[in-house]
């Protein structure tokens, strides 16, 4: 499945794992974020953290009708306000697929994990 963008010189299709790629590139560099989380996490392990090649496991993008809707799963890093990070990720996400692909994105859904306590 793929994003249908129309322009006045054609039409654009752009693959989910493009736009999932983009929004867990976007989410790993925001502040208290460990790294992305499984979803599938019976087949997958625990809440294993996933490297930058595997951002699209941690990311389902939806289209219903004409609106996007992104899911994202996350880890975070102890010590820091979970609804802080989880709206510098959704405010992330949406402005960077505005700026890079155009594209209009109706919710992004944050679904954490798990914690992850660094050593000193």
């Amino acid at each position: 499945m793929s994003i249908e963008l129309k322009t006045k010189f054609g039409q654009i299709d752009i693959s989910n794992d493009v736009i999932a790629t983009l929004a867990g590139g976007a989410a790993i560099d925001c502040y208290g974020i460990v790294g992305m989380a499984s979803k599938h996490q019976i087949k997958d392990g625990l809440t294993e953290i996933l490297r930058k090649e595997n951002f699209t496991r941690g990311v389902i993008v939806r289209q219903e009708n004409d609106e996007v809707h992104i899911d994202m799963y996350i880890i975070v890093s102890y010590g820091t306000k979970i609804s802080e990070i989880a709206h510098n990720v959704q405010s992330k996400v949406k402005y960077t697929l505005n700026q890079t692909v155009g594209l209009a994105v109706e919710s992004v859904n944050i679904y954490v994990q798990g914690v992850r306590v660094t050593n000193p």
